[in-house]
């Protein structure tokens, strides 16, 4: 089983965990809706990098 030798100091330690943090998701611009979005996935309105990808969804009524 592995034991430390000696005890590893609070600046080692945070030096250890500086690149531990969580990112911000990098957001674009859509050219054609100006709507932002994802990097690289397709936005709410069906486009991607300024081109329609997806048709445009049909709301059905809700059935009983």
């Amino acid at each position: 089983m592995a034991v430390q030798k000696s005890r590893k100091t609070p600046s080692t330690r945070g030096m250890r965990r500086a690149h531990d943090r969580l990112a911000a998701p990098a957001l674009s611009q859509d050219p054609t809706t100006g709507e932002t979005h994802r990097r690289h996935c397709v936005s709410r309105d069906g486009f991607y990098r300024g081109r329609r990808v997806l048709a445009a969804r049909i709301d059905e009524a809700p059935q009983e």
